[in-house]
């Protein structure tokens, strides 16, 4: 407790002064210390309302008998920095967000924690230090952004980025693209589709850590205000039981959150974060796991970018615990793991009902009786790669064509915009992994362009990057090895055949094996050079995709 270390006794005298410089009563000294991790800023969509959910939370830590203490955590908004360097910058605050967590925890002796993130990294960073510091913790989102609505129809970003490569393939105007702009994100919240901030702010509950709605209650609800006060309640309750992160975040806890994954068809990021944070909790989640759980569980949502439904449908429809009830009804959950509420998820979702079947398919009838992610292997990417399958139109599960090999983001950008890409065309984007990028870029811009041009039933892109959430059509990422590790994706060449077969999860170069061996005595790996800053640190430290692009792996 705080209290022993930091503020009772004479020797502790210098620290209470501190503490009363802050404006600190006795009696709130005498309390369990709580700390808010407040990821509010002014330039995330998804962080500006954060200040009241932390307002409402530090009320429910004071109502539960404890004392509240924010401090801030930084956030990047993909979204804004999709398309050019800034991309780089996005993966390597998770790690950036879980360090400076760290040190704050450990530098200040809080007796709890209250995790207030929403948009990409935040979460997974977050969870990461929750892990890592294994002191009662608790999370509640900013929640997610409401849907636009343009001509009648619901819309969100992924169709944003899309108007785009509409506008430059000429099927829409100048003044359509501008309405577009003005409609697209209509409130504060993390973007309205199942893209990576929903994906993760839904599994956090999935996991354990957050209460229900923590994924699905929209950002500008005042339920939201609500489920924060009941946050910080339910964090002394934690405290009281000495519940921690790691007596939640079990292996059991990471297979239910990848079958609901599958379920809810969830960003292909989950595949870096799930392994990032079970790394945190010394667990390793072999990406083999996600195709076993795959093979039995059904995708029973098609939120955008795969469908037309959107967070707030999600939310209407009875949020992750009606999904989790679908899945229990055949027998794909397991109940017994322990959560934040101090029940097993069992427990928490025995009322939970399916209340909108076209929302929530029920489990006798999915959209596909396979999961929302695959995992691909081949010569191609022997440590595997990751594709959103319930984003894929059924003509590209199967696909062979030529490859057309770009080294950047931009250079593909360039040639897509060119007109350069013929139907039947494999894009591959290479240079852009953890290490090599470096700091492994969504590439959101290129793949809605693709789809934005009518071409995503006809193309496929491979990547040893990653993909947006907000990505819909046959885009292949985290190839792995990467090309600056000398991944056979840095010899491919313009012209040669790559075959794809989600439904058989592989994925190959057909070039001769000789071919390939000569090609690697005479193709140079390209490194990127002049590197500094935490970019350079980055680079030189991260673990390769397969591995969750991680600093210190877990070796098991």
């Amino acid at each position: 407790m705080i209290q022993d270390t930091i503020v009772d006794g004479f020797a502790n005298a210098p620290h209470r002064s501190l503490y009363h410089a802050l404006g600190f009563t006795k009696e709130e000294l005498s309390r369990p210390i709580i700390g808010i991790v407040s990821s509010h800023n002014e330039i995330v969509p998804g962080h500006m309302n954060l200040d009241k959910i932390v307002e409402a939370v530090k009320l429910g830590v004071a109502m539960a008998g404890g004392t509240p203490v924010m401090f801030p955590a930084i956030a990047v908004c993909d979204g804004i920095a999709m398309g050019h360097t800034g991309m780089k910058y996005s993966l390597i605050t998770r790690d950036i967000i879980a360090d400076s967590t760290e040190a704050m925890v450990r530098a200040h002796g809080f007796d709890g924690l209250v995790m207030v993130p929403n948009c990409d990294k935040n979460v997974p960073g977050l969870l990461m230090a929750a892990a890592r510091l294994n002191i009662p913790t608790i999370f509640v989102s900013g929640g997610p952004m409401l849907a636009g609505k343009l001509n009648g129809k619901k819309t969100s970003l992924s169709s944003m980025f899309e108007a785009v490569g509409a506008y430059t393939a000429g099927k829409i105007t100048e003044e359509e693209l501008a309405v577009c702009e003005q409609k697209t994100c209509p409130t504060c919240g993390s973007c309205s589709g199942m893209y990576t901030a929903n994906s993760m702010n839904c599994l956090t509950e999935v996991l354990g850590m957050g209460l229900a709605g923590n994924g699905t209650i929209p950002a500008v609800y005042s339920a939201r205000i609500a489920l924060a006060k009941h946050a910080g309640m339910q964090v002394m309750e934690l405290v009281r039981k000495n519940i921690r992160p790691r007596d939640i975040m079990t292996e059991a806890a990471f297979r239910n959150a990848l079958t609901a994954d599958m379920a809810l068809g969830c960003s292909t990021n989950s595949m870096l974060h799930l392994p990032a944070i079970a790394n945190e909790c010394g667990i390793v989640l072999n990406l083999d796991m996600a195709n076993e759980i795959s093979e039995k569980t059904p995708n029973l949502c098609h939120l955008a970018p795969a469908g037309n439904t959107y967070m707030e449908d999600l939310d209407e429809a009875g949020g992750v615990y009606a999904v989790l009830s679908e899945l229990n009804r055949i027998g794909l959950l397991d109940r017994s793991a322990l959560t934040c509420t101090g029940k097993t998820i069992g427990e928490n979702i025995a009322q939970a009902k399916n209340k909108n079947p076209e929302v929530i398919r029920p489990a006798d009838n999915p959209y596909s009786k396979t999961g929302g992610i695959a995992v691909l292997r081949g010569n191609l990417a022997p440590d595997g790669c990751v594709v959103k399958r319930s984003a894929v139109a059924e003509e590209m599960l199967v696909h062979a064509g030529p490859a057309r090999v770009f080294d950047s983001e931009e250079e593909a950008i360039s040639a897509i915009y060119a007109g350069e890409i013929k139907k039947g065309d494999v894009v591959v984007i290479r240079y852009e992994g953890p290490a090599g990028g470096p700091g492994m870029r969504e590439m959101l811009s290129p793949t809605s362009a693709i789809a934005g041009m009518g071409l995503d039933r006809d193309v496929a892109l491979i990547t040893d990057g990653r993909f947006s959430g907000a990505t819909r059509g046959a885009s292949i990422g985290h190839v792995s090895p990467e090309a600056v590790r000398g991944g056979l994706i840095a010899y491919v060449k313009d012209g040669d055949r790559i075959s794809i077969n989600i439904p058989e999860y592989s994925i190959s170069l057909d070039v001769s094996d000789e071919e390939i061996e000569a090609r690697k005595e005479t193709m140079e790996i390209k490194k990127k050079t002049g590197l500094t800053g935490c970019l350079a640190r980055y680079a030189e430290q991260v673990s390769s995709a397969d591995r969750g692009a991680v600093i210190n792996p877990f070796r098991g």
